[in-house]
């Protein structure tokens, strides 16, 4: 096992900047994932790692060990790395059987047969493919491609594995309980992975810690739970969560000592604890700011006292709940809620905004207001 550091990472390909001085510390033992759209650098950083691209700036270190330094002139090859990457494609060879697929990297160093059979009986029960040892690839569906790919991978027992979407071939299902299956094996083995994908949805569900990245930029590392709870900006805010956040565009305002923020169709008292936050930045009011909410904080009602008025749009049933679409003077809102209640399209109802779960952005720089 081993922690990667990378340090001021920058690779261009003619004018666009893939990675624009990237600085991450994946801990020893971590199961990192680096997460963004396509094209934010997400793979090209991870090539970095594996030593399959020579970055144009910055260093990349194993452990204590650097294997990257432009400074100094240093670039390991993949195969001084002693890095494992499975790749989206699987990349196994097609005229081998599975045990020879997965025993192939300790035959090319040379390693006693006995031990070779001994490993590879091993990994590849704990994933299951014990009994197709004797098949081809073609012969075997696309999640046992994928765990023979895993298994070629683990059986080197190396300091790091790099992982580049691989379960992005899988139907939903099959996703669903590979995911499952990749986290089992990480708590068992405690290796390092690095973990490359474009699915939120993945990224929360199995990674310790996730990097977001937007065209080559780190916008935020955090656990799941930080970077859904308190995005460190608009974008962050946006890319995670499913249905995604609601914004609006308002007005930051202190009356009578009172913070709320004006929306145009409501005006909402902020809480203490948002209210501490802002007077701690010394922000001069009154300030254009975009609010945030997501769509399980929206509560939608029949009737009540001062709420705000909508009509539903559009109804969506996804098992036990309605993500609803909602029309606020002329503002579309989403929310989630209890397939229990009986709502139909073109129904006026009552709106609540939850004020202690509103998230406040700076309208320019699109940064929380809610963090120091």
């Amino acid at each position: 096992m081993a922690s990667v550091t990378i340090k001021n990472l920058k690779k261009k390909y003619g004018k666009s900047e893939a990675v624009d001085n990237l600085n991450l510390e994946i801990r020893d033992g971590e199961f990192f994932v680096l997460l963004g759209p396509s094209g934010c650098g997400k793979t090209t950083t991870l090539l970095c790692v594996a030593g399959l691209i020579n970055p144009d700036d910055g260093e990349i270190l194993l452990g204590d060990e650097i294997v990257t330094s432009r400074e100094k002139r240093l670039f390991l090859r993949p195969q001084e790395r002693d890095v494992a990457m499975v790749f989206q494609d699987y990349a196994i060879y097609p005229h081998l059987t599975v045990f020879r697929n997965i025993s192939f990297p300790l035959e090319v160093r040379g390693v006693d047969k006995e031990i070779i059979e001994k490993k590879v009986k091993e990994v590849s029960e704990s994933l299951g493919i014990g009994e197709l040892l004797s098949r081809k690839p073609a012969q075997l569906s696309g999640g046992q491609r994928q765990r023979v790919a895993l298994a070629r991978a683990i059986v080197r027992e190396p300091k790091v594995f790099l992982m580049d979407e691989p379960l992005s071939n899988l139907d939903a299902k099959l996703r669903v309980a590979a995911r499952a299956e990749l986290k089992k094996l990480h708590e068992r083995i405690k290796t390092t992975i690095i973990y490359v994908t474009h699915d939120q949805v993945e990224a929360m569900s199995i990674g310790d810690r996730i990097a977001i990245l937007n065209q080559g930029h780190l916008e935020q590392v955090g656990t799941p739970r930080e970077v859904y709870e308190n995005p460190a900006n608009i974008f962050v805010a946006s890319f995670i969560g499913s249905p995604p956040m609601n914004f609006f565009p308002g007005i930051l305002k202190r009356e009578e000592g009172i913070f709320s923020v004006d929306l145009g169709f409501s005006k909402i008292p902020l809480p203490k604890k948002i209210e501490s936050s802002i007077q701690k930045k010394g922000i001069s009011l009154p300030l254009e700011v975009t609010a945030g909410i997501r769509p399980e904080h929206v509560e939608v009602v029949k009737d009540g006292q001062g709420l705000i008025r909508g009509k539903i749009d559009v109804i969506e049933l996804v098992g036990k709940e309605f993500i609803v679409h909602l029309d606020l003077s002329g503002w579309s809102l989403v929310s989630v809620t209890s397939a229990t209640l009986e709502l139909s399209p073109g129904e006026d109802v009552g709106v609540f905004l939850d004020p202690e779960r509103m998230h406040l952005f700076e309208s320019n720089s699109g940064k929380t207001l809610l963090q120091s």
